[in-house]
């Protein structure tokens, strides 16, 4: 059976202070539930995190990391270092990597199996854009970032990937994916490695949806077949929102 998850991506917010805050409020709010509950500070505040959350169900994971173990890449965070402090689990191709950092499929390609190689658990983030979208080229754009980042792998990699499908068109642009559309891209998700492995690891991987997921449509969202749980961006910064969510599947 596929693990239900939801993921809360803080991305470049809150400070120290607020970041120990949101942590007790949240584990103080957080309901009962079978799913896997994670939450992805900023890099300063992980060691922190980790610490803050020791006797807690909810996982802190990192939101990016670099392919190499170490050496001359400044301001860059090594697989080996976040392991050192308790984070085994990180966040891989968000679509604001790709459009701000530059990250290609290729890099991301390293970046997947150098987190392998730690015995990591990689979340891979992928989606298509406004124009791939209203071009009728989505399903092929979605298709390519997944065999070139991820169908080099091995068939037992597998168990160490979450996938979560990001209509980045969907995301502060003013459209809307409706839960079905999001239903349908994940159902082609998984036939799309079922092509490319069998359906043993098609049906066993968790899919999440990362398209604005907010208390009023998550359980909508959540109850389409092929969604597996949430990337959760802006909602994850509010206690009550986030655990709203999390109840919600």
């Amino acid at each position: 059976m596929r693990s239900k998850i939801v993921a809360g991506n803080w991305k470049m917010n809150k400070n120290l202070m607020e970041t120990e805050a949101l942590l007790s409020e949240l584990s103080a709010k957080l309901p009962d539930t079978d799913a896997e509950v994670m939450v992805a500070p900023t890099f300063v505040n992980l060691g922190v995190a980790v610490r803050h959350l020791e006797s807690s169900v909810i996982e802190v994971i990192a939101q990016n990391m670099h392919f190499a173990p170490s050496g001359a890449f400044t301001g860059e965070i090594s697989g080996d270092m976040l392991m050192s402090i308790g984070v085994d689990t990180v966040i891989v191709g968000h679509s604001e990597r790709r459009a701000y950092f530059g990250e290609t499929d290729e890099i991301l390609s390293k970046k997947v199996a150098a987190a392998l190689e730690k015995n990591m658990r990689v979340l891979f983030c992928f989606g298509e854009e406004l124009e791939e979208r209203k071009s009728g080229n989505h399903f092929k754009v979605v298709e390519e970032q997944l065999k070139k980042a991820l169908f080099t792998l091995d068939s037992k990699s597998w168990n160490q990937i979450v996938l979560a499908y990001e209509p980045v068109w969907a995301i502060g642009t003013g459209e809307t994916a409706s839960p079905e559309q999001a239903q349908e891209m994940h159902a082609f998700i998984r036939n799309t490695i079922t092509q490319a492995y069998d359906s043993g690891i098609a049906n066993k991987v968790s899919i999440l949806y990362g398209g604005s997921v907010k208390p009023n449509n998550a359980k909508e969202i959540f109850s389409k077949p092929d969604v597996d749980g949430g990337l959760i961006g802006g909602a994850a910064l509010v206690a009550d929102d986030f655990a709203a969510i999390i109840k919600a599947i």
